[in-house]
């Protein structure tokens, strides 16, 4: 269950960010899918991987409840959140209002230098070989797209938003024909930024965020 964070371990003692290392390495597991919904997290199996205490085990597991990735449960500890049709509602609610904001506040003030990495990122999401890196791809390329926007209050409640429904969104893209659509759609976003047409690139977001929900309600039917 752990191997992920196997490879991550280190001697923490003498560590004053121990709790933030640990939170990192939990919630990229968490996002990644390698530790699923539902599984339990063992405080002391944590410790003992990162040869801590518990203390800032206890802390990092706080910060990850807060986001909403881990919810404390009486008589079995720690669990990894999952996520019901009305939680993944209301999460896209959140995504189709904001992320249109953002990318056109952000393609007023885009830079050459943020074109050129958003065209690389998605140049590298066409020609992902690797499945698992295909949702890490995805997330870079949009976040990208909205660093100008100088709203950093609306990114950091898109960044936790995506947190929740990450490990789904990679799942949803590696079984369904989400990538295919992705690339075209992501390719058609770009071009509207490289044109400074940010009430385009806002639309192309919104309905892009919205196929992405309706392919996601697929998923999750299918699962049953």
């Amino acid at each position: 269950m752990y191997e992920g964070l196997q490879d991550r371990a280190v001697n923490l003692i003498q560590t004053a960010a121990s709790s933030d290392i640990i939170y990192n390495a939990l919630r990229d597991e968490i996002i990644s899918g390698r530790i699923q919904a539902g599984e339990r997290i063992r405080q002391e199996n944590i410790a003992n991987i990162f040869n801590v205490s518990r203390i800032p085990v206890r802390e990092a597991l706080k910060r990850l409840e807060a986001q909403g990735l881990v919810q404390n449960m009486r008589h079995k500890g720690c669990i990894v959140s999952s996520l019901s049709p009305k939680d993944v509602e209301e999460i896209y609610e959140i995504r189709a209002n904001l992320e249109p904001l953002v990318i056109e506040k952000s393609v007023e003030n885009m830079s050459e230098e943020t074109l050129a990495e958003a065209r690389k990122l998605c140049d590298a999401f066409t020609t992902e070989s690797d499945p698992s890196l295909w949702g890490e791809r995805n997330r870079l390329f949009h976040e990208t797209l909205y660093k100008d926007a100088g709203r950093p209050f609306h990114l950091k409640v898109i960044d936790e938003s995506i947190d929740r429904i990450d490990a789904y969104l990679r799942a949803q893209l590696l079984l369904t024909n989400g990538m295919g659509r992705a690339e075209k759609e992501h390719l058609a976003i770009l071009e509207a930024c490289v044109n400074q047409d940010g009430k385009l690139a806002a639309e192309l977001t919104r309905q892009h965020i919205l196929g992405s929900y309706h392919s996601l309600m697929e998923y999750f039917k299918n699962q049953k």
